[in-house]
């Protein structure tokens, strides 16, 4: 909005050809999300004391967790909010990458707030149903599909994948069976990385500040792709899939930092506020759209390292339980095995961010190790 408007007279004023500049509007967005977050803080938790709406604790968690029972949740309407307008404000709204991203968000989001308002009503900590909420995840990803191929037809968007260490390995993802195209591995392939990395993240919201903290080092990392994904020399130089259109999705990624790090002054220990499924599943889904755009899926197992780390520590304990009967670790996700080690809640948290901000660097070394 606020780049539409004044960009108009740059003619008469030289001074506003900044607003052109991604890095300018992508640093005042962050800014704005920033302020956004913290000034809106306060407000929220207070309306939501007002209506109880409070977080149930499940009675298989550590015990120091039940002591948080009450603390005011769906903090991820603050989120999504404070990602929303400095969008809305300083991103190119003509742009399409950017209304399939908070799409994305919203979308994901509805169904974190569905299932958070079932837990209230019912007064538990069971929400939805799983096979509910892939459905409705799986309904939302077809949709991100359906964009993808429509951009693929008018050229906006590459069915290629792009490898990590291999620079001229781009296989594609549009398979011809009989001479017509079906899309089969995008179409999976699409589903697996946004329903994967949306539940990723509201697996790993578990602990005091743990799962904004990650979200944080892992859209700092997006906003670098996606900056020298869109830039023309940059590109070139490291061998990415350049696409124009990916650029203006700094400014989205900028803003989601921003919005989480403001939203981390009021969940950091001892939380203040919960983010909840509205938040987790939101930005889960986002980061997931964003790394298909830009066309780093398979790096995005890397910057979200401890997302997937967390995911799988899941998958095996339930998969060891149903086979052998026994668990391999003292409880999933893995943040609660650490806590019931004897580690803080404190330690597991900072020790989490520390190694999911190696994972992220290491992903950026990634773009010239080829």
């Amino acid at each position: 909005m606020i780049y539409h408007i004044l960009y108009t007279f740059h003619d008469q004023f030289s001074l506003l050809n900044v607003f052109r500049y991604i890095t300018f509007r992508t640093a005042y967005a962050s800014l704005t999300a920033l302020l956004i977050s913290l000034l809106l803080g306060p407000w929220l938790i207070d309306r939501l004391r007002h209506f109880q709406v409070g977080q149930y604790i499940r009675d298989e968690v550590p015990t120091n967790h039940h002591n948080k029972a009450g603390t005011p949740t769906m903090g991820g309407i603050l989120v999504i909010v404070s990602i929303l307008i400095p969008t809305i404000l300083w991103a190119d709204l003509t742009n399409l990458y950017i209304w399939l991203a908070i799409a994305s968000l919203i979308l994901f989001g509805i169904i974190g707030f569905i299932d958070d308002y079932l837990k209230v009503v019912r007064k538990t900590s069971l929400g939805l149903r799983a096979r509910e909420k892939l459905l409705m995840q799986g309904l939302i990803g077809l949709g991100i599909v359906g964009a993808l191929m429509i951009l693929n037809h008018h050229g906006l968007y590459s069915t290629r994948m792009s490898v990590p260490f291999f620079k001229n390995f781009t296989p594609e993802m549009d398979l011809v069976v009989l001479g017509m195209s079906t899309f089969l591995p995008l179409i999976l392939f699409t589903l697996i990385v946004i329903i994967g990395s949306s539940n990723a993240v509201n697996l790993t919201d578990g602990l005091d500040g743990l799962a904004p903290g990650l979200v944080i080092i892992a859209s700092s990392a997006l906003t670098v792709l996606t900056y020298v994904t869109g830039h023309a020399t940059f590109a070139t130089y490291l061998d990415l899939i350049k696409n124009t259109y990916a650029s203006e999705l700094t400014v989205f990624c900028g803003a989601m930092a921003g919005a989480t790090l403001g939203f981390l002054w009021y969940n950091s220990h001892p939380a203040q506020i919960f983010m909840g499924d509205v938040g987790s599943m939101s930005l889960g889904g986002a980061i997931g759209t964003v790394a298909i755009l830009i066309k780093q899926e398979l790096l995005l197992l890397s910057i979200g390292g401890v997302f997937v780390l967390e995911a799988l520590s899941v998958i095996a304990q339930v998969s060891s339980y149903k086979l052998r009967g026994k668990r391999i670790l003292r409880m999933a996700p893995l943040h609660h095995h650490f806590e019931l080690l004897g580690w803080k809640e404190p330690k597991v948290v900072v020790r989490f961010w520390i190694l999911g901000l190696i994972f992220a660097l290491f992903s950026l070394t990634t773009l010239k190790l080829r």
